[in-house]
Parts: structure tokens; C-alpha cells; sequence
């Protein structure tokens, strides 16, 4: 048997920017921004097939994202098929069938899993999720959150395409962990730190640790001219501690950004997305629901107006809803009624 050709590893550089590029795009480039990735694209060849390739992989997971477990117990076989025409496998072939299972995977799978170890992943978030990654790193995604994971053997790099996320960092000093978004990178060894896409800002919280935030100089400046020698290390933006925040502005020129102290309670605010147990001393039922209701994609609706005083005595996670109306249907007499629509109405039992 004649043995494949070997095929060189992928250049995680240039990986990294194919990513982010084809993010920006889904956003819209700017007149400045189109410029200067059609320069990218112009620069390698290399560039113009990591980000066809990185296209045609996105388009596989919009195509999976479609499949729900209820559907069948396993994906349409359509969705993952290999093309008709018999073609040499690359060295991207498992990486890309990987990426896809992991989306396949965490559409349906409980909220704290393992992730198997890959060179690429991509996490979307319908609601709040916990992921630990192969290298024992903890992701906690906000709803509507969505992060591609790549990770080499020098570094560890995840992109936040959209939304929100914290990330604990399990501890490797020849492993910086590197969280990019908005063209901004935030880099730690070991720590705790949430970030958030927010408009036309990154905003940066760190609760444990010291996370370094930077940006590399653009190739070249609106008159054509070169910035920065290429290679030239990036422009760090801001120094970040425990108890700190940062507002970052993603204009097309970023200047260094503002570092100013958090307190517990402004903290625990900012991260008030993330489940926690919640203790009810007597609350009506109509301020319980609220709660529940900010903090999950479920719906709770009181059908009843004399529910709404009823006094609820519990301790129960936020991320439960289905335990809490369980708790009010077995001890409080409550009947649940389920819609379609993802909302739960209470009433009265008969």
C-alpha cells in the first residue's frame, strides 16, 4: 500500500486570524477593516486556504446546529457525509470532524461535561452552560455565547465569537492560556477571568490572578504605511489584577485602557448570569419567579392571581427551574402546566 503523503502541521498564527477574520465578517467589515483582510488574504496563500477552509467548517456547524436530540438519537448522517468525489485526506480532516462532534456534543449533553482533547472546538450556548477542557480549564458560557477552543502544544487559545464567558484556567506556565475577541487578546497562566463582548466594547473582569490585555499593531496605517515591523510584539493595553475591570473600546484605533477596582457586591452583580444557590425565607412567589425568571431561558408565568403571595420557603439552584416547579407541585399544591413555547404556567390544583 503506498503510504499518504505527509502534510505539514497547521500554522496556529495564521489559524488564530483566519478565525477572527471570518467572525469580523459575520459582523460586517468596516471600509478599513475589508482593506486590510483583503491584505491579509493577499499576503499567503496559506491565508486564503486556512480561511476557506475555516468558511466551509462553519457552514458544516449551522448545518449541524439544525439536528436536536428529540429528532433522532444521533445526528443525520447527511450532516457529517464526506463529499462524493473520493479526495486524499489532510491533516485538517480530523480536526474539522472533531470540531463538528463537539457541536454535535454539546447541543444535547448535560451542563458539566469533559471535552475530549482537540485541536479545535466550537461551544455554542443556548443557555447557560459549564465545558471543562481537555487540560482541566473550566468555561462558563452565558446564554447566546459561542467560543472556537484551539489549543496547541505551546499555547492554549480560545476565540469568543459573541456574547459572554468566564474562564478558570487550570495552572501551566508553559501553556499561556489566550482568550481573543474583538481582536483583543487576554492572556493568563493561571486564573479566573470573564469576558464579555458588549457593543462596541470588551469588558474585562478578573477575580483571581493577573490577566495581560493587548492588541496587535494592524500591518499597516490608513495612508499605507507600515505601523509596525512585522513580527513587532503586541500593545498591551492594560495590566488587570484581581478585584479589577477594564472597559476595552474595539474602535479602529485602541488606545491603553482604564484598569479601576470592583467591589464583592459590584462583582457578584456582573456575574449574576452564572447559577448560584438561591435561599428563599418566606418571598412571595411573584418575586421568586422573577428571579428565576432573569436567569433562565425557561419562562415561569402565574396563572393565578392568588399565587401570587403564596410564601416559598427553599434552597434550590437558579440554573433548576424544573426541580422548583416539581418542589411547588408535590408541597404547595401548585399545578404546572406545560406549553410549547418553553413557558410554564402555574395555577391553582384542582
Amino acid at each position: 500500500m503506498k503510504p499518504e503523503p505527509n502534510h505539514p502541521s497547521p500554522d496556529l498564527t495564521v489559524e488564530s486570524a483566519a478565525a477572527d477574520w471570518l467572525v469580523r465578517h459575520d459582523r460586517g467589515l468596516t471600509p478599513r477593516q475589508q482593506d486590510e483582510f483583503l491584505q491579509w488574504l493577499a499576503a499567503s496563500p496559506a491565508h486564503r486556504e486556512s480561511f476557506d477552509r475555516h468558511r466551509r467548517l462553519w457552514g458544516d456547524f449551522n448545518a449541524l446546529a439544525q439536528w436536536r436530540p428529540e429528532h433522532s438519537s444521533v445526528p443525520n448522517p447527511d450532516l457529517l457525509a464526506r463529499p462524493r468525489r473520493a479526495r486524499v485526506l489532510r491533516w485538517w480532516a480530523p480536526v474539522a470532524f472533531a470540531a463538528a462532534a463537539g457541536i454535535a456534543l454539546a447541543i444535547w449533553w448535560s451542563p458539566v461535561q469533559r471535552l475530549p482533547s482537540a485541536e479545535m472546538l466550537s461551544l455554542a450556548a443556548v443557555s447557560y452552560r459549564q465545558e471543562t477542557l481537555s487540560d482541566g480549564s473550566v468555561l462558563d458560557l452565558n446564554r447566546g455565547a459561542h467560543v472556537v477552543v484551539q489549543f496547541s502544544r505551546s499555547e492554549r487559545r480560545v476565540l469568543l465569537a459573541e456574547g459572554e464567558a468566564q474562564f478558570t484556567v487550570a495552572k501551566n506556565p508553559t501553556r499561556p492560556f489566550i482568550v481573543r475577541a474583538g481582536g483583543v487578546d487576554v492572556r493568563a497562566v493561571g486564573t479566573v477571568f470573564n469576558v464579555k463582548l458588549a457593543g462596541p466594547n470588551l469588558d474585562v473582569l478578573v477575580t483571581e490572578g493577573t490577566v495581560r490585555v493587548s492588541q496587535s499593531a494592524p500591518p499597516q496605517s490608513p495612508g499605507g504605511e507600515a505601523t509596525a515591523p512585522v513580527g513587532a510584539p503586541p500593545e498591551v493595553l492594560a495590566m488587570v489584577s484581581a478585584g479589577e475591570r477594564t472597559l476595552v473600546g474595539l474602535a479602529e484605533v485602541m488606545a491603553p485602557s482604564v484598569v479601576v477596582p470592583v467591589s464583592k457586591q459590584e462583582v457578584t452583580h456582573l456575574l449574576d448570569w452564572q447559577p448560584r444557590l438561591l435561599d428563599f425565607n418566606s418571598e412571595p412567589l411573584a418575586d421568586v419567579v422573577a428571579v428565576f425568571n432573569r436567569r433562565s431561558s425557561a419562562r415561569l408565568v402565574i396563572g393565578d392571581e392568588a399565587l401570587r403571595t403564596l410564601p416559598i420557603v427553599a434552597s434550590i439552584r437558579s440554573d433548576n427551574v424544573d426541580g422548583f416547579v416539581r418542589l411547588l407541585e408535590a408541597t404547595m399544591g401548585v399545578r404546572a402546566e406545560r406549553r410549547s413555547d418553553g413557558e410554564i404556567v402555574l395555577r391553582r390544583g384542582q
